[in-house]
């Protein structure tokens, strides 16, 4: 159970967070950068949010993808030890991932295919959608580059999540653009 009564601790001030192992690194590690760059995205879904009073059906999955961004930023904060710790680290879920497929399929069967590439706007939460998109992109990119760094491990889990989660973002923001008809499309070489 997660207790805060009190916010500041000062054991940052030397720039090193503690890991939810307890292991101690720079603020600028890639796995702080990762879970961070989640952190990051969680805030962009609730800006998306603001704009769906009309889609509650989609803030609803929005919400439930919130809390798996918690759970993520906490798989991402753990690092896989050598000993076990004394609790049981969350992990991301194939049934987690699963679930995001799911939402993506169910969005996709209301839109046309694409004959060009979107440009982020239209409606405002397709918009805001498109800012969750990528940073979410920027998020899977650290963790891949994580997992490539000697002696690190990540949760399989935690990268598939990520690269479904850029692909329910891009299909949600053009289903709450008119299900596709309000997406402003790229016009290759247009002002030139």
């Amino acid at each position: 159970m997660v207790v805060l009564n009190k916010i500041y601790t000062r054991t940052g001030d030397d720039g090193t967070t503690a890991l939810g192992s307890g292991e101690r690194r720079a603020k600028y590690d890639v796995r702080v950068a990762s879970y961070g760059t989640v952190d990051e995205t969680n805030a962009a879904v609730g800006l998306a949010r603001l704009h769906l009073a009309a889609e509650p059906e989609l803030d609803a999955v929005l919400g439930r993808i919130q809390n798996d961004l918690f759970d993520l930023g906490a798989d991402l904060a753990t690092p896989e030890t050598e000993e076990p710790p004394p609790y049981e680290p969350l992990r991301i879920t194939a049934g987690q991932v699963a679930a995001i497929e799911q939402a993506i399929d169910h969005l996709n069967k209301d839109l046309k295919p694409l004959r060009s590439f979107v440009l982020p706007g239209g409606a405002a939460a397709a918009a805001y959608l498109h800012l969750c998109r990528t940073v979410s992109r920027r998020a899977e990119r650290l963790t891949v580059e994580l997992s490539h760094q000697p002696g690190e491990k990540v949760n399989p889990e935690a990268v598939k999540y990520l690269n479904r989660l850029s692909d329910f973002f891009f299909v949600a923001s053009r289903w709450v653009n008119g299900r596709g008809a309000d997406d402003v499309l790229w016009v290759p070489g247009k002002n030139r």
